[in-house]
């Protein structure tokens, strides 16, 4: 017996990587930007957690943009 409902994977569709990429960094650094204004407001340990986080995000990044390298590499 088949099941009507099967799922075939779609195919791997990588042309929108980049733009998507981008669109990661710009929300990425508009959350740190936030977060700046946060920090005026947070008492020493929450600032300390923030700073920790923007470190994060500004690492992520830093891997948005090497993979959008090694996208427009492949392309």
């Amino acid at each position: 017996m088949t099941d009507k409902h099967q799922h075939t994977p779609k195919p791997d569709d990588r042309s929108d990587n980049v733009d998507k990429l981008q669109n990661m960094i710009q929300d990425t650094i508009e959350n740190i930007e936030a977060s700046h204004e946060t920090m005026q407001f947070a008492s020493g340990e929450e600032k300390q957690k923030i700073a920790d986080k923007n470190k994060r995000r500004e690492e992520a990044i830093e891997g948005f943009r090497s993979e959008i390298k090694d996208e427009v590499r492949e392309q």
